[in-house]
């Protein structure tokens, strides 16, 4: 398992060919191999592999819009291709879908461009957040409809920590319970704030079990990439990206 950056974190720098220049050198200079690709400003894909490459960067993961995964499948394809990327992937569910009424219209809608994907020799990957840990009038949780309607072989799930833990459930448990359809996860800690408030900190600055986590994922063995990510930063995303990286490697992780 490869520590990498979701280059989300740094999203107000890569709106731009050359602030991604400067920033994925600052990643590399970190001790990062690998990185996710998203929030970024448009950039043609071929340049995106050439600064990646003189960087020594491999492309791991992809965030991308639902729209594109479902009405432009192959041109998608097309790019992750010359990306050197095998795992596409959905940041968040959109909006129509977050209700019991039409979650399972979700897997209907997906299934063919999934299937496209994986006839690509790629995966469809699924990211959560806080809202998939709900319980339907069914009795069941968001995440276990997906699971549930989309097969493991057309769509894998990004879990990640922080989100796991935001709604209320455990993220080892939930590691297990996905072992065969997490080969990208998102690494996110948690800190708490003194008026009862919860925020995003660099990995082992917050409150999540990592030793546990980690463990893990090492003892099942089917994660690829641990992806480092931090939507909001208290301090520089750099310095955040860097914290979790020199954290994670006394953790024992690699780069």
């Amino acid at each position: 398992m490869q520590i990498g950056a979701q280059l989300y974190t740094l999203r107000t720098y890569l709106q731009n060919e050359a602030d991604m220049r400067i920033s994925l050198k600052k990643v590399a200079e970190m001790g990062y191999k690998v990185v996710q690709v998203s929030g970024l400003g448009p950039i043609d894909p071929r340049v995106l592999r050439e600064i990646c490459d003189e960087n020594g960067l491999k492309i791991a993961l992809t965030h991308v819009s639902a729209d594109r995964i479902l009405y432009d499948t192959e041109k998608l394809i097309a790019e992750h291709d010359i990306l050197g990327c095998d795992y596409i992937g959905l940041g968040g569910m959109p909006d129509k879908y977050r209700t019991d009424f039409w979650v399972e219209q979700f897997a209907k809608d997906f299934m063919e461009p999934a299937k496209k994907i994986a006839a690509a020799g790629k995966y469809f990957m699924y990211h959560n957040h806080a809202f998939e840990f709900e319980r339907l009038p069914n009795g069941k949780l968001f995440l276990e409809v997906l699971m549930e309607t989309m097969p493991a072989e057309l769509m894998g799930f990004t879990i990640d920590t922080y989100w796991v833990q935001a709604g209320g459930a455990d993220p080892v448990q939930w590691i297990e319970k996905l072992k065969d359809r997490i080969p990208c996860v998102h690494f996110k800690d948690m800190s708490a704030l003194s008026n009862n408030t919860t925020i995003m900190a660099p990995v082992g600055e917050g409150n999540l079990n990592w030793p546990a986590i980690i463990k893990k994922l090492e003892e099942l063995g089917t994660t690829k990439y641990a992806l480092v990510e931090q939507d909001t930063c208290r301090e520089s995303p750099f310095v955040c990206l860097k914290k979790s990286h020199d954290n994670l490697i006394k953790f024992g992780c690699h780069d």
